[in-house]
């Protein structure tokens, strides 16, 4: 079975963790919903699940207890959030 790299994993979750957080902020947004949705998405055939939800789980166990917190934030991501 072919296994995604870590580094990929990691920047798919927290894009899809970023834009959950912007969604929950702004639920009447349609940019950011879409966003969020496609982020989702991404993750569901990064990880071979069909669930978002499930997917953010897998990807957190597939990464280990360090999860996310090892790799600098991507501010390019946040900055076209806010336009």
């Amino acid at each position: 079975m072919l296994l995604p790299s870590k580094a990929e994993v990691t920047r798919q979750l927290r894009r899809y963790r970023t834009w959950e957080r912007m969604m929950l902020a702004s639920p009447a947004d349609r940019a950011v919903r879409t966003a969020f949705e496609d982020s989702g998405y991404t993750l569901c055939v990064l990880m071979g699940k069909r669930c978002a939800r499930e997917a953010a789980d897998a990807a957190e166990h597939f990464l280990g207890p360090l999860g996310t917190a090892a790799l600098p934030q991507e501010p390019a991501l946040v900055e076209t959030a806010v336009r």
